[in-house]
């Protein structure tokens, strides 16, 4: 057994004795949320671990890749072709959560049960930050130092795209300094590796902690509202499959198995973030070039997470019909249109996609504190999200390094080089 499909099991292992632990706390410890307290501590040190990983590991494969790249027309060539494919995937995702949520109209229910949060109570979810003048400012940091110490990732790959370019136009010159980045490159795959070696602790830490607070009835309260979420997350899986097989034909099977184990740890953890270095291992596996796949995924963890746009459109949708306020069609996909925009350069980080919403609710007079509906099991929703980021943002890569010829044969076990 190799060491990929040992920390899977492990992996798994920690999620079950997580479910176990977390029961028997929530039943017996006269108090279960100090447990619970506790536990955050490990999940939140692997994750700040993981973050401290992701700044210089994200700047120093990018710009590798597009000092090697040479041509600014290659690396816009590019860039388009992601950016494309991110605008359609974000279509698919919003519009299946719309069709989804006025299928199933969880809300109804919600509205029979009579347990709805007063008009005025708050969320507690800060909503600043998200119009569009804001995006635009905050796509370009005023420090790189700063940009990095938030780990504020669009910022990173802004800065990067230029210093990487600069560094193609300056040519030999630059050749010692991308020969020591290259090197930055590799000490950070080695740490990641390292990190990952907590990963099953942290699973059943983050696993435990969350079943000890709030019990399994949470499970059966919102039962039927997570497993049509779910379902239409497996729709959406099978979808993007779909697309990506148009693309790359059955390897794109291949590309999920290569995939299964960031997938796994993003579910586990609820952080799209904690899976990148391991989603850009696998992609190398399953044969996309690394100066390709550094470059497309970091663009991918801003402007591409399927599963969080999907999860945006259900949630808002719920909570209108759970306060029986009904949005006609023009409305709604309006609301679509707002989603696509603030969404964008949302952080692969648990809770990010309840600040999109509680700021997209205020503008359609939808009452925010709906929310409080949701926070008891956002966990677990977004666990399903957080997963279908990492196969959303992986097929994309696998398309596009498809599209481009950088696509090569599946390798059984790698060492990502950034140079090749």
């Amino acid at each position: 057994m190799n060491n990929r499909n040992r920390l899977t099991i492990y992996i798994l292992i920690g999620l079950a004795l997580g479910i176990v632990v977390g029961y028997l706390a929530n039943a017996n410890l006269a108090d279960p949320a100090g447990f619970s307290d506790a536990m955050s501590l490990v999940t939140t040190l692997f994750l700040r671990l993981i973050k401290m990983i992701i700044a210089p590991l994200v700047f120093a494969t990018l710009v590798v890749g597009i000092a090697k790249m040479g041509d600014a027309k290659e690396v816009g060539r590019i860039g388009v072709k992601a950016l494309g494919w991110f605008v359609i995937a974000s279509v698919i995702s919003l519009s299946l959560g719309l069709i989804l949520v006025n299928l199933f109209r969880p809300g109804d229910a919600m509205a029979l049960s009579g347990a709805l949060p007063p008009v005025g109570a708050s969320s507690g979810i800060v909503t600043t930050g998200l119009t569009l003048k804001e995006f635009i400012t905050h796509l370009v940091p005023s420090s790189i130092v700063d940009g990095m110490a938030r780990n504020e990732i669009l910022q990173i790959v802004v800065f990067s795209l230029f210093f990487g370019t600069a560094a193609a136009a300056v040519g030999a010159r630059a050749t010692p300094l991308i020969d020591a980045v290259d090197g930055v490159a590799h000490v950070m795959l080695k740490v990641t590796g390292y990190v990952m070696n907590f990963a099953p602790i942290a699973v059943f830490a983050a696993v435990a902690g969350i079943i000890a607070k709030s019990g399994l009835g949470v499970l059966s309260t919102y039962g039927i509202f997570m497993a049509q979420f779910y379902f239409g997350i497996g729709l959406l899986w099978i979808v993007l499959i779909l697309i990506g097989m148009a693309f790359l034909g059955p390897r794109v099977l291949r590309l999920i198995t290569e995939l299964r184990e960031p997938t796994l740890l993003a579910f586990s953890t609820a952080s799209s973030e904690a899976a990148f270095p391991k989603t850009l291992e696998g992609l190398e596996r399953f044969g996309v070039k690394n100066r390709l796949a550094a470059f497309v995924l970091p663009i991918g963890y801003s402007f591409n997470l399927d599963g969080s746009m999907m999860y945006c459109t259900f949630a808002a949708v719920f909570i209108a019909q759970a306060y029986g306020i009904e949005l006609d069609l023009a409305t709604q996909l309006t609301m679509m249109l707002v989603l696509m925009l603030t969404s964008k350069g949302m952080a692969g980080v648990p809770r990010a996609s309840l600040v999109v919403i509680a700021a997209t609710l205020a503008q359609f007079n939808i009452p925010e504190a709906g929310l409080l509906l949701l926070l008891g099991i956002d966990h677990f929703l977004d666990m399903a999200r957080s997963a279908t980021n990492v196969i959303g943002n992986g097929i994309a890569t696998a398309v596009v390094a498809k599209w481009e010829g950088e696509l090569g044969e599946p390798v059984k076990d790698v060492t990502i080089s950034p140079l090749r």
